[in-house]
């Protein structure tokens, strides 16, 4: 699929809320709902009005800021939810069934005749009320092939904007996301895909990225992948992986600065320490140490990032002072400093920052001490 038809369905706060942590007040989730507009995202989906009476009044405050991104809740596919969904005026409703076994049998024990009945009714409702539907199976790879086949038919040939996949336990592979989606495009025709992606396994990004690659259009994800359990499809590692296909598209797209914003604020909501591998932002995304890896940087930092640093707002780090480090790094840093070496003590002066640095990291003051001594000498 080219990159540029792909849309974000941002879910943090909707998914997000389901995170242990979190307990967003209305104004944060003001703020969040503006930074998310600024980055750019196509859709921001909240809780179900259905849950509390403050989820109802931020459902309504938010779908009415006029924000450019569309503005979507996620109800259960019950007349009584839709209901109430469509005088809140959002742009869309996500309603969903479970068509697992397991679902079926423990959650709702409905048949898939029965689901396909009550879709119906509910989707005929959302779209006479002008709304955007998508309609979503639930736990989608642990049902019956047959099964999800039978009921995205069904609520293609009803009109939905969008037939949601969703890998609500993390259970998926990006081939079974690939072969799905083909599957699916052969069934639905020409109607939208969108790919609701748990990280359990670890495969959230790649799943993303291949249910794209098989044919589907929209993905969910939500601000540092924050969500029930381990979370779902970080947004800032999905926007990393369709950067490193087409930077420039990417860069048209969205505003990567406010990337940096929307983690540094959501952390801090939700009382987390951003982790240290987090996409794009996390404080050694771009920091490089190893000899060869310095030396290589500093001629074209292409040789070991796939991601431009400065493209989205944030900055390179270079460690020179440690065992691993190799002349030129340290040439470098002499340079920064206004001092010079020749090759022979060059090599010396690296020798002596290696075997000191054998007794654990040096500190940069230390280091440069260590250069502008020598020269002294």
């Amino acid at each position: 699929m080219p990159v540029e038809r792909f849309a974000i369905i941002d879910s943090t706060l909707r998914e997000g809320e389901q995170f242990s942590n979190a307990h967003f007040t209305t104004e944060q989730k003001i703020q969040i709902a503006k930074t998310l507009d600024e980055f750019g995202v196509e859709y921001i989906e909240l809780t179900s009005p259905m849950a509390s009476p403050q989820s109802l009044q931020d459902l309504r405050t938010i779908a009415s800021l006029g924000l450019n991104a569309k503005i979507l809740t996620h109800v259960r596919c019950h007349m009584d939810d839709a209901s109430l969904a469509v005088q809140t005026g959002v742009t869309g409703i996500d309603i969903l069934f479970g068509t697992s076994s397991f679902l079926r049998e423990f959650s709702h024990g409905k048949s898939v005749d029965e689901i396909i009945v009550e879709a119906q009714k509910v989707i005929s409702f959302i779209k006479d009320s002008g709304k955007e539907v998508r309609f979503s199976s639930e736990d989608s790879f642990r049902s019956t092939e047959g099964d999800l086949l039978k009921v995205y038919t069904a609520v293609a040939k009803m009109g939905v904007d969008r037939v949601g996949v969703a890998d609500t336990v993390g259970i998926a592979t990006p081939r079974q996301c690939y072969a799905l989606a083909v599957e699916l495009r052969h069934h639905i025709g020409d109607t939208d895909i969108e790919f609701h992606g748990h990280n359990d396994a670890g495969c959230a990004i790649a799943n993303s990225y291949s249910i794209l690659e098989g044919g589907a259009t929209h993905i969910d994800t939500s601000v540092l992948g924050i969500g029930e359990r381990n979370g779902i499809t970080p947004l800032g590692g999905f926007v990393a992986r369709m950067y490193a296909d087409d930077p420039e598209t990417i860069k048209a797209k969205y505003d990567l600065r406010k990337l940096k914003v929307l983690d540094e604020m959501v952390a801090s909501m939700v009382g987390i320490e951003i982790p240290f591998d987090e996409f794009v932002t996390g404080r050694y995304a771009f920091h490089h140490k190893a000899g060869m890896h310095t030396k290589a940087i500093y001629v074209n930092p292409n040789s070991y990032e796939i991601l431009d640093p400065a493209d989205f707002g944030v900055a390179r780090t270079i460690n020179v002072a440690h065992r691993l480090t190799g002349r030129h790094a340290i040439g470098h840093r002499a340079r920064e400093l206004g001092l010079e070496f020749g090759e022979q003590e060059l090599k010396d002066i690296t020798r002596r920052i290696k075997a000191m640095a054998d007794d654990g990291p040096l500190s940069m003051d230390t280091l440069d001490g260590l250069l502008r001594e020598w020269v002294v000498a």
